[in-house]
């Protein structure tokens, strides 16, 4: 990146952190942040979280679970595979969590890889088999997956690399430096070098992948303090299916609790069709180039 386009990046994050949007993001992230560390250990404790169906009759159900239920079974039960960070946990999804819940999907689960992770590549292997572990636990054949920074990233490198596009029907991204971050320039650590624009990781992920049949949903925001610059947290590749859908004032953590996040997941993934061809009317139609079939 020139001096430049360094100098436009830093007051472009300057203008959006200067708004009352921002400021108000900023004490967002601020308390969430703070919330987060209470809430960490208990994201350590036991194996991956699960919520095995409704386990009850549709007449039981509030309003909003029911109409998912009866509208699109299919959708309420395919389960959403929830993959977080790096040097965190599931317990950054808690509300989330709950929003997909609340919206009548009857499979979310939140798994924890190791905090030691140092190489992309090894975590989306096993990000693989626990996709594997889950299609076969609940027979469904492809799941969602949501991620959120480097979880993203590994879920991503998953499905173009590792065939998980097969399994994988929408993978959405939340603050993920598709583009790498020159905040990793901070740490000589392999994972952070993997993390820098122009790496070998990041040229792997640029190359073509003409048969992938995965549906991306990338979100970023502007003031997001960890991906630099705030821009490389879309995800542009000419074989992908992607919408970029950029939030205003919202920080990095605080974006798996942003409530415009939290709504638009829940709705993509309940009104969206195999084909990508809507269920429902009003729901903005994702658009892209769709990948090119062998």
């Amino acid at each position: 990146m020139t001096a430049q386009g360094t100098s436009d990046v830093l007051s472009g994050a300057a203008r959006a952190l200067l708004t009352p949007s921002g400021v108000a993001g900023a004490a967002v992230e601020l308390v969430w942040a703070s919330t987060h560390v209470a809430l960490y250990p208990l994201g350590l404790l036991g194996g991956p979280d699960s919520y095995e169906g409704h386990g009850y009759s549709v007449q039981e159900l509030p309003p909003m679970q029911r109409g998912l239920v009866i509208g699109d079974v299919e959708a309420a039960g395919t389960p959403i595979l929830l993959v977080h960070g790096m040097i965190d946990n599931r317990s950054i999804f808690s509300r989330l969590r709950r929003g997909l819940r609340r919206r009548g999907f009857g499979r979310v689960v939140s798994i924890n890889y190791s905090p030691l992770t140092s190489d992309v590549r090894v975590a989306a292997a096993w990000l693989a088999e626990e996709v594997e572990s889950l299609v076969a636990e609940t027979g469904y054949e492809r799941v969602h997956v949501v991620g959120h920074s480097l979880g993203g990233l590994i879920a991503r490198y998953y499905v173009t690399r590792l065939g998980g596009d097969q399994r994988v029907h929408t993978l959405v991204t939340l603050g993920t430096p598709h583009g790498g971050t020159f905040n990793a320039y901070a740490l000589p650590s392999h994972l952070c070098r993997q993390l820098r624009p122009g790496s070998p990781l990041m040229r792997e992920l640029g190359a073509p992948v003409p048969a992938c049949g995965t549906r991306f949903v990338a979100y970023w925001s502007d003031l997001d303090q960890l991906v630099f610059p705030q821009r490389n947290a879309k995800l542009n590749h000419p074989d992908l299916t992607v919408r970029n859908i950029g939030v205003h004032g919202t920080g990095h953590m605080s974006l798996p609790i942003n409530g415009d996040v939290v709504h638009g997941i829940s709705t993509m993934l309940a009104h969206l069709g195999a084909d990508g061809s809507l269920l429902t009317a009003g729901v903005t139609e994702l658009r892209g180039r769709a990948c090119r079939r062998p």
